[in-house]
Order: C-alpha cells, then sequence, then structure tokens
C-alpha cells in the first residue's frame, strides 16, 4: 500500500473490517476534537489530546504498563503529568486566538504538505517506518490546522478541501509506515509530529495568548512534555522489517 496509489491503497483500507471499526472509532473521536476546537485555542486542544500517547503505550501492553520498557513508562507519566500540568495552567485564565493572515496559513499548509510529499521520496531502508511515520505527522498536521480554520467559517471553509485531502492521504502514508518497521515506531513519531507542529502554529500562526505569571510556566512545561512523551516512545534501535 502506498501514497503513490491512493486509490487502490483506499479499497485494501475499506475491505478490511477491522480497519473500519477502527477509523469509526476515530471519525467519533475526530468529531468531538473538533467540537473543542471550536471552543478554544488550538495549542491547547493539541496539547490535551496528546495525552492520547498513553493509550498508545497501554494498549500495546494489553493494559500492563510494567511490561513496557522503562522509555515507554516514562512516555506514559510525562504525558499524564503535562496533562496535569495542563489542567492547573488553565486555572483563572481566558485563552484565546486569532483568525490568521490567508497567506501565512496558506503557507503553513504548504510547508506541511512539501516536506511530507519530500519525506515519501525519501529511502533510507533502516529507519524507513520512522520517515513515513514523519511524513505521516506532517499530513495529521495539516489536517489538524485545516481543521481549526475550517470552524471559523466564512471563506474559511474552503479549507475542508485541503482538510481531506490530508487527513486521507495521512490514513495512507500512516498504514505504509506500519508495513515497513515497527508499529510503535511509525505511531510513536507520527504522533509527535502531529502534537508539535499543531502546537507551534497555534502560538505563531494563530496568535494564541498564554496565561500569565506560573501558569505560563505550567503551560509551557506541560506543551513540552507531552511533546517529549511522544518522542520517548520514537524507538531509535528498531529497524524495518
Amino acid at each position: 500500500m502506498s501514497p503513490r496509489h491512493p486509490l487502490k491503497a483506499a479499497g485494501a483500507l475499506l475491505g478490511s473490517r477491522p480497519w473500519l471499526t477502527a477509523f469509526g472509532t476515530e471519525t467519533v473521536g475526530w468529531f468531538v476534537y473538533l467540537g473543542a476546537l471550536r471552543l478554544a485555542p488550538l495549542a491547547l486542544v493539541q496539547a490535551v489530546s496528546a495525552s492520547g500517547i498513553a493509550v498508545l503505550a497501554l494498549s500495546g501492553a494489553r493494559g500492563h504498563p510494567l511490561r513496557l520498557p522503562r522509555r515507554e513508562q516514562l512516555a506514559i507519566v510525562l504525558a499524564v503529568l503535562g496533562l496535569g500540568l495542563l489542567g492547573l495552567s488553565l486555572a483563572g485564565s481566558h485563552p484565546t486566538d486569532h483568525v490568521p493572515n490567508a497567506v501565512h496559513a496558506a503557507i503553513w499548509l504548504g510547508a506541511c504538505g512539501g516536506a511530507a510529499a519530500a519525506l515519501s521520496a525519501v529511502r533510507i531502508r533502516a529507519s524507513h517506518a520512522a520517515i513515513l511515520g514523519l511524513a505521516a505527522g506532517l499530513l495529521f498536521s495539516g489536517g489538524d490546522i485545516s481543521a481549526k480554520l475550517v470552524v471559523h467559517s466564512g471563506a474559511w471553509l474552503l479549507v475542508a478541501v485541503p482538510l481531506v485531502a490530508f487527513y486521507g492521504l495521512g490514513s495512507i502514508q500512516l498504514q505504509s509506515a506500519f508495513q515497513h518497521g515497527d508499529a510503535v515506531t511509525a505511531a510513536g513519531i507520527a504522533t509527535l509530529t502531529t502534537n508539535a507542529v499543531p502546537i507551534a502554529a497555534g502560538i505563531v500562526l494563530l496568535n494564541e495568548t498564554l496565561p500569565g505569571g506560573a501558569n505560563r510556566v505550567l503551560q509551557v512545561v506541560a506543551f513540552v512534555l507531552v511533546v517529549v512523551g511522544a518522542a520517548l516512545l520514537t524507538d531509535p534501535r528498531a529497524r524495518s522489517a
């Protein structure tokens, strides 16, 4: 399965009942995520959803965290700690964001798509899964940024077109990464990218406000912890099959 043949890849996915079940669950979660984007800034929502990295690690251990390597146990601890600090940082604060410049938004989305396309063309067998996972993360990042732009409604509804393209190609790219190496490596680096890039876009592109004083420190530390948690799940020792 390859993003170079999207129709063939989509047919393979749609013909798999387990994949359809998982994709249906993911779709429900995405609609909840979209609702959250209407209520809060992108960086904040993305940091909260990043705590899902703990779920990813626990699912690999069938619910028994002590079976995980220390690296992945630490990832779970950091993700949960980051989520807790994020909650504390919101006490008494009212985070806001702003509608971005259309040209700047186009540059961000173009950079995500262009970088993903460049990575897809790279062939380094020893870390193929990691490269494809990174490409998938960039595509999902473009989708998440597009989702935030769409909720501004009006002319921004046109961004629904690249939104579908980003998520569709990202799904195919991630499945392709799973075929070329360790699943945790692929999913870990994809999750790391999917969390880090939208958080950066929220602060830089959407000019999101951070709380002041100690709460600002807590929120920045929380952002760092959830991203580092995702990074720890990217095992550099994993090799392609």
